[in-house]
């Protein structure tokens, strides 16, 4: 796959004239998709696609066009010749037309200064059948349902001015729940790069005795504050509200970052968060569109202090500044929480009396100035009293500051975290991850 992208390439650069230069994006994945309903398997299957998108400039003039490859060769002229490099060469044309129509950008940026790099991660994951068999006797008289998405996923970038970088990884995403009736589900989620079969299963019995649970009555809880934990799941969707527009250099350049107390008032959170974009130990590539090298990590909060922006290449030239590698969104794709002190074993006692969350969603900001988050829980939240789960919640909901829940209120953070992958698949298997621990928090406000 790497050598066929180099190759047409190579043969798509050859064709550039004058003062133009040839961006290309290439983006495949290989991955099988097993959907599960009532225990059982409902809908298997395999997917590869390959797509290649190309961007040609010329001064501040640029255009791109985006074509599914085919992998296909044809005979012309007693030649084999690729389907694919005959299409690039024609769309060059077709984009060289098309150029000289459009003004000029005055915040285009690429790298000129080729770095070429090659990250290619073992594939440790088990076949596709051997997974789906633990699956199926996890589920044995419960009604499991979930989908399962697992394989690799290869990005690829190459410029005319000689630059080649190559990106490959492997991972598996089991998003599933334990559903019992109605609105009463466990819902759970196993990812990363390796199986490990033993982990999965300690998952399973955990969701299992939630499940128990929550065929108790349920209990209503007035509004208020209360001292709850956060699972790292549901942490993670809180915290990554801040990729909507809170992390990038333009959001903090024109205020409408939710940091922007951080930057305007010196507010700062618990000294125990430390949050990056840890690229080094997520599955998504280390290089983005416009040819730049990203970081092993970028620190974005540290010791609950505002450290750096994510910059992409558009708001360096803007903004005068360099760039590091964010892309064009600047959100985090591998977000890292580091973690704290708490065993996760000791939670329910540390917790004592209040809510444990499992799961969040309807997730919006309430008053993003102040980083405020307004939400509902979701699916196996539970009511505890003395460290002891004794019913399942109805729906509640919360409306919360970060600066509060992160900051004053934060009790502390599990030493244990997991691995969250994006299950989106609309299109092709997103890349973004999320690293995170469970957090004990005091005075956690539900106003619903």
């Amino acid at each position: 796959m790497k050598s066929d992208f180099y190759e047409l390439a190579d043969e798509a650069c050859a064709k550039v004239t004058g003062n133009e230069v040839l961006l290309l994006n290439f983006s495949s994945e290989e991955t099988d998709f097993v959907r599960f309903n009532h225990s059982k398997v409902r809908q298997p299957g395999h997917v590869q696609q390959r797509y290649l998108t190309m961007q040609l400039i010329d001064g501040q003039r640029h255009t791109s066009v985006q074509i599914t490859l085919t992998g296909a060769h044809e005979c012309r002229n007693g030649r084999d010749v690729s389907v694919d490099s005959h299409r690039t060469c024609a769309l060059l044309d077709f984009m060289r037309e098309r150029l000289a129509q459009l003004p000029e950008d005055p915040h285009l940026l690429y790298n000129t200064e080729p770095v070429s790099s090659d990250v290619e991660s073992e594939n440790m994951l088990p076949p596709a059948d051997e997974i789906v068999s633990q699956i199926l006797a996890a589920g044995a008289g419960h009604d499991l349902v979930g989908i399962l998405a697992m394989g690799g996923i290869y990005r690829g970038f190459a410029n005319s001015l000689g630059q080649r970088n190559w990106f490959a990884s492997h991972s598996v995403n089991f998003d599933w729940s334990f559903y019992l009736q109605a609105d009463k589900a466990v819902k759970c989620g196993y990812a990363g790069t390796q199986w490990n079969a033993a982990d999965f299963q300690a998952k399973v019995d955990d969701a299992l005795v939630q499940l128990a649970t929550l065929e108790r009555e349920p209990r209503t809880i007035p509004p208020g504050d209360y001292r709850v934990y956060l699972a790292p799941g549901a942490l993670a969707d809180v915290v990554g509200m801040l990729n909507w527009g809170g992390l990038g250099l333009k959001s903090h350049r024109t205020k409408g970052t939710s940091l922007l107390r951080m930057i305007t008032d010196d507010a700062r959170l618990h000294h125990g968060v430390h949050l990056c974009d840890n690229t080094a130990d997520g599955v998504a590539a280390n290089f983005q569109m416009q040819g730049y090298l990203k970081p092993d990590q970028v620190p974005l909060i540290t010791a609950g202090a505002h450290a750096e922006c994510l910059i992409s290449p558009r708001s360096a030239r803007e903004y005068g500044v360099e760039t590091n590698g964010a892309d064009d969104s600047e959100g985090a794709a591998s977000m890292d929480l580091a973690a704290g002190d708490i065993p996760m074993a000791e939670v329910l006692e540390r917790l004592g009396t209040g809510v444990y969350i499992n799961n969040v969603w309807y997730l919006n900001y309430s008053d993003r100035p102040a980083c405020r988050i307004t939400g509902m829980t979701r699916f196996a939240c539970f009511w505890v009293e003395d460290g002891q789960i004794l019913a399942p919640i109805n729906v509640m909901r919360f409306d919360e500051t970060l600066f509060r829940a992160l900051g004053e209120n934060l009790i502390g953070l599990t030493q244990e975290r997991e691995m969250i992958l994006d299950a989106g698949s609309y299109g092709r298997r997103v890349t973004s991850s999320a690293r995170f621990p469970g957090a004990l928090v005091e005075g956690f406000h539900f106003n619903l």
